[in-house]
């Protein structure tokens, strides 16, 4: 398989300072919101984007496009073995070419800037959190990844633009014939002793005037892939008061491993187990930073926050789809 050398320009990686929520189309809904953000003054762990362009050229220059559309227009999405096999071949295509040398140095030399050890490597996809098309939950995300492996997550990303639910979720949808780039986010990784969401308005009630807040210990992942039942908290949003607080116990959460980068799931130490994870300052303060988001974008948003050290990181805001 032959290799170009790609042309990295001011397209190919965005620092979030220089994106906007108008670029969605090369850095991604998950992209382009951190870039925007970062530029309404929310604290927002520092990062940049590898575009959508890189991922198109990526396919064509080596082919991958061509052999992936022929491997789309013979799957059944009603028959998960098509689909699975489907998955397997795009995925194999992808991550059995190198990324480009040139590209390669580019990613490597943005990861030293951020001047950290570990970051988090996630998928954005150009039809993300769309009124049509919402793909949250779709693609795939590798935290706490170093220098040495951010490459190989980098193509891994792009790679679960096609895993088996994602190939579902497109063909059902019909976007068979659409074009679906993926850009991918790479962010200092911010190491959560707690960390959760806040719906802006109440998800439940739908009353426009509470937002709820999820908490629980260490990463987020624990709370967005179900392991645990998080602490809530409703927040009058007139005055900014704790109306309700729900403790729910803790016994399991996820935190990486030591100082080899792996991220695994452990007990949460006895003593803190049913413990209320945030405190009444620490619920308002966020509540804030919350409320000033739901304004700056002026609609109800569906927010993913990080506590580290006491300070508070937004690390993903996007509009609540089910009201």
């Amino acid at each position: 398989m032959r290799e170009k050398n790609i042309d990295v320009d001011h397209k190919s990686i965005l620092l979030f300072s220089k994106i906007s929520k108008k670029d969605i189309n090369t850095c991604g809904g998950k992209g382009a919101s951190l870039g925007e953000l970062t530029g309404a003054g929310i604290s927002v762990p520092s990062g940049f984007v590898v575009s959508a362009v890189v991922f198109r050229k990526f396919l064509e220059d080596n082919d991958i496009n061509v052999k992936i559309d022929a491997v789309l227009r013979k799957v059944n999405h009603k028959d998960t073995a098509s689909v699975e096999e489907a998955s397997e071949i795009i995925k194999q295509l992808i991550l059995s070419v190198p990324i480009e040398k040139v590209l390669a140095k580019d990613i490597i030399d943005n990861f030293k800037k951020l001047k950290t050890p570990y970051v988090a490597v996630r998928s954005s996809a150009t039809a993300e959190d769309s009124k049509i098309d919402s793909w949250a939950g779709e693609l795939e995300s590798y935290l706490n990844t170093t220098e040495k492996t951010i490459l190989e997550n980098v193509k891994k990303c792009w790679a679960s633009l096609f895993t088996p639910r994602a190939i579902f979720y497109r063909l059902e949808r019909g976007l068979g014939g659409k074009e679906v780039l993926v850009a991918v986010v790479v962010q200092k990784m911010a190491q959560s002793e707690v960390s959760g969401i806040c719906f802006t308005v109440h998800p439940v009630t739908k009353d426009r005037n509470q937002m709820i807040i999820e908490a629980g210990w260490g990463l987020g992942e624990a709370i967005v892939g179900g392991l645990i039942t998080p602490d809530s908290y409703i927040i009058d949003k007139k005055n900014l008061k704790i109306i309700d607080v729900n403790i729910s116990e803790q016994k399991r959460f996820i935190v990486r491993n030591g100082a080899k980068g792996a991220t695994i799931e452990k007990s949460v130490p006895q003593k803190i187990c049913d413990k209320q994870k945030l405190n009444s300052k620490q619920i308002i303060e966020l509540a804030k930073i919350c409320a000033k988001i739901e304004k700056h974008y002026k609609k109800p948003q569906d927010i993913e926050w990080a506590l580290e050290k006491n300070k508070f990181y937004i690390v993903q805001s996007r509009p609540i789809t089910t009201l």
